[in-house]
């Protein structure tokens, strides 16, 4: 092996140990009550049968569409009532036909007006808080007296002021702040099916 193979080893170990060790720090200053709040938020909507909506863009986009697949199936268990659940991230012609005739701003906004009912919880995840078509569709929700719940990173940007229950994940790095919501996910999936 050449000594230029070895030291790129050594700088990926390197690397390798402070995301892990990053990721530590920020897992132990997740706020524990703030999840329980959310928990507990789902639990009674699971109860009244009201209806979950999840949404975000890009990797949030894909983390609304595996909670909705987790909350759905993973919380069905012993009994109990199922969850219902709709990602608005899942409908690419419905998300292009909005985008294109109205805004993108507005691709989740337009969903949420025909399909949002006082009781329902709507699940915005936007690593820095600031995406307009999540801030607009909370606020859609929160009109119609929807519970709102947020998940974000960074300093929580607008949307942590937008929301009745907000999740900031208490790190700088989009990478991770999108590796703890994931992980919220399952958490959050692991108290339902208790």
């Amino acid at each position: 092996m050449k000594h230029s193979q070895v030291a790129q080893m050594s700088h990926t170990g390197e690397a390798i140990s402070a995301y892990l060790t990053e990721m530590q720090s920020t897992l132990s200053n997740l706020p524990i009550d703030g999840i329980e709040r959310i928990v507990n938020a789902l639990r009674s909507a699971r109860a009244q049968k009201k209806t979950v909506f999840l949404f975000g863009n890009g990797g949030s986009a894909a983390t609304a569409s595996h909670l909705a697949c987790d909350l759905t199936k993973g919380t069905n268990a012993n009994g109990r009532p199922r969850l219902r659940v709709i990602a608005l991230t899942d409908n690419v012609p419905l998300i292009s036909a909005w985008a294109n005739d109205s805004s993108y701003e507005d691709i989740f906004a337009q969903q949420l007006q025909q399909q949002v009912e006082s009781g329902d919880i709507a699940i915005g995840i936007s690593g820095s808080g600031r995406s307009p078509n999540v801030l607009n569709a909370l606020k859609v929700a929160r009109a119609a007296g929807a519970i709102t719940i947020g998940l974000t990173g960074l300093d929580g940007g607008d949307l942590k002021n937008l929301v009745d229950l907000c999740i900031v994940v208490p790190d700088n790095s989009i990478d991770q702040v999108e590796d703890v919501h994931l992980m919220l996910g399952h958490i959050i999936t692991s108290c339902l099916r208790t």
